[in-house]
């Protein structure tokens, strides 16, 4: 044995707090991107640097991943989650209560770098999970995760609208309070067998991407679907409020919509329970490209139903393949779920970074167009990628 967990197995009710928990911490990262236009002003921050707002958030959890998550597989799960839901509880009252931009975003690149915590729970499940439940499990508890990104702007512009800006961060605090809450009380812990340094554990993480061609693939799969999902979601509020006319109540239901594509993650783990992960990425990579294609013939014929159909099929093709991913991960080396999910997770976040970068570029160049263009590519170009996998035996 390398590791010991308190109980066996995870209940349909840990699933949901598991699930619940992972929606409520990476939302953090979401707010400040929906409140930009007003949170900038207000904290005397204008041109370029109002970006900061934004990036500061972003980096921190660029950090956490690569510099925290690993840790899973050499500290005590529960004590780790619960510190960094603490610290992300601290970082969002200092955000709630910053009186000005150095203070915020000090607090700000907290709150990103301990919302980490997410993507410690998900290893951690894998592990409690039987191997015949283990893609439905992850499944479930991703459709957690990507309904708190889908939520959080359309939460954070409708609460901004009532109560000012600050409102969101310092509800948030209060959910991250009770939220360490219900950790501490219903989370098992899992203690690791600590053989290895804390520096040998992050270069070991960079070592398995390297030597494992499982890993490659699937981070290279997920990476450019992750950077195709940011381009779309960086844009299309330009295009709702340009070419449809839509206020910010507008995008944030039709944000809301998107997040329908949040119930294909447990149906993904139930196919990749079933030994289907490879027909499974095949459909979610195929209906990528369709719903970029869609999506940019819509944005032409000015069809806002059909827009909205191209994001739920782009969201829903996303999380397919992140499951099946993950399913595929989690599985090839239990003891070291947490560096691997640390390196897979730092390369997606990145890309997607990239893919944000793109979308202001493609935008700016040639309207939605391009930048539909560039999605259609990005997800055929990783499609042909995966042609080139060779069946398993």
């Amino acid at each position: 044995m390398t590791d010991q967990t308190d109980h066996a197995g995870i209940s349909p009710g840990l699933t949901a707090i598991f699930s619940l928990a992972c929606g409520l911490m990476v939302a953090n990262l979401y707010y400040a991107q929906a409140l930009i236009g007003e949170i900038a002003p207000a904290l005397g921050l204008h041109g370029g640097v109002a970006g900061l707002v934004v990036t500061l958030t972003q980096l921190g959890y660029g950090a956490g991943l690569f510099f925290v998550v690993s840790l899973a597989d050499r500290v005590e799960n529960k004590r780790l989650i619960l510190l960094l839901t603490v610290g992300a509880c601290l970082g969002l009252v200092g955000i709630w209560t910053a009186t000005g931009a150095t203070g915020f975003l000090i607090f700000s690149f907290l709150t990103g770098f301990c919302s980490v915590g997410a993507q410690i729970m998900v290893p951690l499940a894998a592990h409690l999970a039987p191997e015949r439940r283990r893609g439905q499990v992850v499944g479930n508890i991703m459709g957690g995760l990507i309904t708190g990104i889908m939520l959080a702007r359309p939460l954070a512009n409708g609460l901004a609208a009532v109560a000012g800006w600050r409102a969101i961060f310092g509800l948030s605090a209060i959910g991250m309070a009770l939220l360490a809450l219900l950790i501490a009380r219903t989370v098992p812990q899992r203690r690791p067998k600590p053989d290895l340094s804390y520096g040998a554990l992050l270069r070991s993480g960079l070592s398995l991407l390297v030597r494992t061609p499982a890993i490659r693939r699937r981070t290279a799969y997920q990476a450019t679907m992750f950077a195709a999902f940011n381009l779309f979601w960086t844009t299309v509020p330009l295009l709702l409020a340009q070419r449809f006319g839509l206020g910010q109540m507008g995008i944030a239901l039709f944000a809301l919509a998107g997040a329908g594509g949040a119930l294909a993650a447990p149906i993904a783990g139930r196919l990749g329970d079933r030994g289907h992960v490879r027909a499974g990425t095949a459909g979610a990579l195929a209906a990528a490209i369709l719903a970029f294609l869609l999506a940019g013939w819509a944005g032409a014929a000015h069809a806002l139903i059909l827009l909205a159909v191209a994001a739920v099929v782009l969201d829903a093709a996303t999380q397919m393949n992140q499951v099946l991913g993950q399913r595929v991960l989690f599985s090839i080396a239990p003891e070291a779920r947490g560096r691997i999910n640390s390196v897979y997770m730092t390369m997606v976040f990145l890309a997607g970074a990239l893919g944000s970068t793109l979308a202001t570029i493609s935008y700016d160049r040639g309207g939605w167009t391009a930048t539909a263009a560039v999605g259609a590519v990005l997800t055929t170009a990783v499609f042909l990628l995966f042609l080139t996998e060779r069946r398993a035996a």
